[in-house]
C-alpha cells in the first residue's frame, strides 16, 4: 500500500487528504478504525519517541500524545501503590507488565492533558496494557504488534471503530525530510541525534554527581523534548515525564507551565487528595477534573454548597496554599530538560520550587554565568549539551 486516503486534514474543510510514500510502501497497517490526519501525526511522532526511549534505556516505553506533542512519556519501571491509586489502576486485579506500567505512567502523569490521547508503544502490545487502554478515553494506538488477546480487547473499543495501527519496527525513513507551507517546500536533514550517557558529559556546575536514575531521567527529558512542539521544557522523575510545557513563546512560561503540571502530579499523592471520597456514580473524567480544581486556585468550583454534593460523599476541607507548599517542599531529585538555552536564572528559581536537582540544556546564552550561579545556589547539577532540540 503506497497511499491511504484520509477522511479530511487537520479540519473537516481541508480536503482531499491522504498519507503516501513517494517511493516504496507505507510501513503501517491499519488493523481497526480509520485514523485521521492528526492521528497519524501523533502516531508517527509518538512511535519515534518510544523507539528512542527504548533504545536509550533498554526499557519498554509508552507515550500519550495530544495535538502533536506528548502529554506524558514513561519507561516500564514498577508502579508504587500510591502511583497505582492516582493513575486509577489500583482496582485492576492483574499482573502489571513493564509495558503496562509504562503506559499507566505515561497516561496518568497528566490525566487532564491525556484525555482523548493517541498512544504509542515501543513493544508488542500485551493483554495487560490493552486492559488499561480499554478503560481510558483514547483515539487510538500504534505499536509494532499486538498479542491476539490484546487485539481482541482493543477492537472492542468504540464499537469496533478504535484506531489500531501496526508499524514495521524495521522501517528506516529517508535522511531528508520535506513539508510544505503556503505552497512552498521545506527540506532538512532528519534529526537523528543519539541521546545517551555521553550526551550529558559537560557538567558546568560545582555539583557534578549524577545518579544512574538521574541519567535515565535526563535521557527521557531530552528525548521527549525532541518530539515536543517548541519552545518546550520537561520535568521528569523516576522514569516518567511529570510535567511537559509545550509550544510557549517564552522560556519562563514553558518552565512555569511544566512546573505546575509537575506540582499537580505530586499534590495528587498528598493525603488530602488520596483521602477524597467521591460519590459512587462519578465518571473518571469528572473525577480527574474535580481533583484538578480542588488542588488549584478555583477550588470553590467543587467545594461550594450545591456543587460538592454532586462530587463528594463528604465535603473536603480546603487544601490551603500553605499546606500545598509544605507538601511540595518534600518533592526532590526531579530532572529538568530544556530544548534551548535558559536565558535567565528565573527558570532555575522556578524549577527549584518543584524539587529539581538535575538540569540539562544546550547552554550558549550570554547569561550562562547567571544560570550556573543560580544552580550552584541550590546545589543542582547542570549539564550543557551544546545541542538545541527544536521541533516544529
Amino acid at each position: 500500500m503506497r497511499e491511504l486516503e484520509l477522511k479530511y486534514g487537520c479540519n473537516p474543510n481541508q480536503k482531499p487528504s491522504r498519507i503516501y510514500m513517494e517511493e516504496g510502501e507505507l510501513p503501517i497497517e491499519v488493523l481497526s478504525g480509520k485514523p485521521g490526519y492528526i492521528n497519524f501525526l501523533d502516531a508517527f511522532n509518538g512511535w519515534q519517541l518510544v523507539r528512542e526511549l527504548k533504545n536509550a534505556t533498554g526499557l519498554p516505553a509508552a507515550t500519550s500524545f495530544k495535538h502533536v506533542s506528548p502529554a506524558g512519556a514513561a519507561v516500564g519501571l514498577p508502579l508504587s501503590d500510591i502511583e497505582k491509586k492516582i493513575y486509577w489502576v489500583d482496582d485492576m486485579d492483574m499482573e502489571f507488565t513493564p509495558l503496562a506500567n509504562a503506559y499507566a505512567r505515561a497516561r496518568g502523569a497528566d490525566r487532564m492533558s491525556s484525555f482523548g490521547d493517541f498512544i504509542a508503544l515501543s513493544d508488542v502490545c500485551d493483554e495487560a496494557t490493552a486492559m488499561i487502554i480499554k478503560r481510558e478515553v483514547s483515539d487510538g494506538v500504534i505499536a509494532p504488534g499486538y498479542e491476539p488477546k490484546a487485539l481482541e480487547i482493543l477492537k472492542s473499543k468504540k464499537k469496533g471503530n478504535y484506531n489500531i495501527i501496526q508499524i514495521d519496527e524495521n522501517y528506516v525513513p529517508e535522511n531528508i525530510e520535506k513539508k510544505q507551507v503556503f505552497g512552498i517546500t521545506f527540506e532538512q536533514g532528519r534529526n537523528e541525534l543519539k541521546i545517551d550517557d555521553e550526551f550529558f558529559g559537560n557538567i558546568v556546575t560545582e555539583n557534578k554527581e549524577i545518579t544512574d536514575q538521574a541519567k535515565i531521567d535526563l535521557a527521557i527529558s531530552m528525548i521527549t523534548l525532541k518530539y515536543t512542539q517548541s519552545n518546550s521544557v520537561c520535568y521528569v522523575k523516576d522514569g516518567q515525564a511529570i510535567g511537559i510545557g509545550a509550544g510557549q513563546q517564552s522560556r519562563i512560561h514553558c518552565t512555569r507551565l511544566a512546573g505546575q503540571k509537575a506540582d499537580n502530579w505530586f499534590l495528587r499523592q498528598s493525603p488530602k487528595v488520596l483521602g477524597l471520597q467521591f460519590v459512587d456514580s462519578i465518571r473518571r473524567p469528572d473525577r480527574d477534573n474535580a481533583i484538578d480544581l480542588y488542588i488549584g486556585e478555583d477550588y470553590m468550583d467543587v467545594l461550594a454548597e450545591g456543587a460538592w454534593q454532586n462530587i463528594f460523599k463528604v465535603k473536603p476541607e480546603v487544601f490551603t496554599r500553605e499546606e500545598k507548599r509544605q507538601w511540595l517542599d518534600q518533592m526532590e531529585n526531579v530532572t529538568l530538560g530544556s530544548d534551548a538555552f535558559f536565558p535567565f536564572g528565573d527558570n532555575i528559581e522556578r524549577a527549584h520550587k518543584s524539587g529539581v536537582k538535575y538540569v540539562a540544556q544546550p547552554g550558549g546564552s550570554i547569561r550562562d554565568d547567571n544560570v550556573i550561579e543560580t544552580c550552584n545556589k541550590y546545589g543542582m547539577v547542570m549539564s550543557f549539551t551544546g545541542i538545541r532540540l527544536f521541533h516544529h
